[in-house]
């Protein structure tokens, strides 16, 4: 046996994403023979979320004023800033775009022949949700006290805060060292309690699986096939055709990158949010070869203003319910539609459930479509949600790198030997 090679590799039973994998194959059996077991397993789903919950606050903290105290002028944080959003518009456009022609060409809700009448309004979320716009959207932006931002999870003002700390310890340079010292140890202590957490996963995967199939059942997917299969559709297209030329351009193929974060896509399909896996994703990048300070800025930013999974689940679920109640929308009615939801859908952000809240409010907003009509999307929302939180946290991933890459922020060499497999701990020892 070669020097160095002594180290026994690990049992394919111990890895992750195959305990991931099996938890979500026995919690859809569960669920199937068994739905009020099924259901009655919610809780252990809920608090493998909530435990992720409780640490994405002051991950984000960490991670965002690590990043820009170690930018080298405030200069720096605005190009990587501008750059990203400008990316993450582009592909939500797009994503609003493809989702419209794929409900435009296939036409999810005809025959359904819903009559308005017939739904209730009342039992859906968000009906009657007043989304801010302008200066309301801005104040809802900004904490009243930095513990409210904690305490609520709202990832958008805890961005804000983390943003304003980390520039003043930018701007006062040596003088802040000891406490971005003290601060990079509470990060690898919240990472150390992150991995402790992540041994939870195939358990919390399991209940959320047993509950999701135990208490909407998969024959609910039978009558909304259509809908639900041009969702996940169009999800798969935007990842291969959209993200796809754009990952290469940047140097990296998709599908690598894809392999490489399977543990977080098995996790999100099963979990339905994305933000469960966020501080993963962020070590993740880093361990991919991205800078610190481009993936400290980006990533949180990407979860609050990149939606492109909800964006394609809002443009065909808008026309569907459409199609679905016989209303034949003119081309001028379905662009004010989308320009409405590319506004209210950052209003939305850090909302639990906001694709669909905002769906809702939207049409509440603009009236031509009856909001009654997400009624009937109700009972599969929890199927589609996998897949537009799935969607979501794959591009906020791709962004971040491509951004790095525009920045010259990104080790080519050490991400092309993380993606083509090698551990990275193997990739750190032989750089030392």
């Amino acid at each position: 046996m070669a020097p160095g090679t002594d180290k026994k590799k690990k049992p394919f039973y111990k890895t992750l994403w195959i305990q991931v994998l099996f938890g979500m194959g026995v919690g859809v059996v569960l669920g199937y023979v068994d739905p009020a077991t099924g259901t009655a397993l919610q809780p252990l789903g809920d608090a493998f979320i909530n435990l992720i919950k409780m640490i994405i606050g002051p991950i984000i903290f960490v991670t965002v004023v690590a990043g820009l105290s170690k930018m080298s002028n405030m200069k720096e944080v605005g190009r990587i800033g501008v750059r990203a959003i400008v990316l993450f518009e582009i592909a939500s456009t797009i994503a609003l775009l493809l989702g419209l022609a794929v409900a435009v060409l296939y036409q999810p809700g005809v025959g359904i022949n819903a009559d308005p009448a017939t739904l209730k309004s009342g039992i859906i979320p968000g009906a009657t949700t007043t989304i801010p716009g302008g200066v309301g959207f801005f104040m809802a932006m900004i904490p009243t006290t930095p513990t409210a931002a904690f305490a609520s999870g709202n990832i958008l003002q805890i961005m804000v805060f983390s943003i304003l700390f980390g520039l003043a310890l930018l701007r006062i340079g040596e003088k802040g060292r000891p406490l971005l010292n003290l601060i990079e140890t509470v990060s690898s202590a919240l990472f150390s309690a992150l991995a402790l957490i992540m041994n939870l996963a195939p358990i919390g995967v399991f209940g959320a699986m047993a509950f999701t199939v135990g208490k909407f059942g998969i024959y609910t997917l039978i009558p909304m096939g259509k809908v639900v299969g041009a969702v996940y559709f169009t999800c798969i297209v935007f990842i291969l055709l959209i993200l796809g030329p754009a990952a290469r351009l940047a140097g990296f193929s998709i599908l690598k990158y894809l392999a490489y974060i399977k543990d977080e896509i098995l996790i999100v399909l099963a979990t339905s949010t994305s933000e469960v896996v966020l501080p993963r994703l962020i070590k993740k990048l880093e361990d991919v070869g991205c800078k610190e300070s481009v993936v400290g800025l980006v990533v949180p930013t990407g979860y609050s203003f990149n939606q492109d999974g909800s964006a394609i689940y809002q443009s065909i679920c808008l026309l569907f319910i459409a199609q679905a109640m016989n209303l034949q929308l003119s081309w001028k009615e379905i662009i004010t539609f989308l320009l409405v939801l590319k506004v209210t859908s950052k209003a939305g952000a850090g909302v639990s459930g906001s694709a669909f809240v905002v769906l809702a409010a939207t049409l509440a907003t603009v009236p031509t479509v009856p909001v009654a009509g997400m009624a009937l999307l109700i009972g599969i929302e929890r199927f589609m949600s996998m897949a537009r939180g799935t969607t979501n946290m794959i591009c906020n991933g791709v962004v971040t790198m491509i951004v790095a890459k525009w920045d010259g922020a990104l080790d080519v060499a050490r991400m092309n030997q993380v993606l083509d497999g090698k551990p990275v701990d193997a990739i750190a020892a032989a750089a030392k």
